[in-house]
């Protein structure tokens, strides 16, 4: 936790811009969207499963 913040206090406001920028180059605008609603759906399905996980534990218990 600790070295995450320091990582992330390492890394300034202009540092967050260029990786921006260089992020929308190599993408484009119109294949960002896509990307990001990819991600939220990848994150909804791990928490999704997490759920499942420990419901089913706490079944056989």
């Amino acid at each position: 936790m600790i070295l995450n913040s320091i990582f992330l206090g390492a890394i300034g406001p202009g540092s967050w811009v260029l990786i921006a920028l260089a992020i929308l180059l190599l993408f484009g605008g119109k294949k960002i969207p896509e990307l990001m609603r990819g991600l939220g759906s990848g994150i909804k399905e791990f928490k999704d499963a997490s759920k499942d996980e420990s419901s089913d534990k706490k079944e056989k218990e």
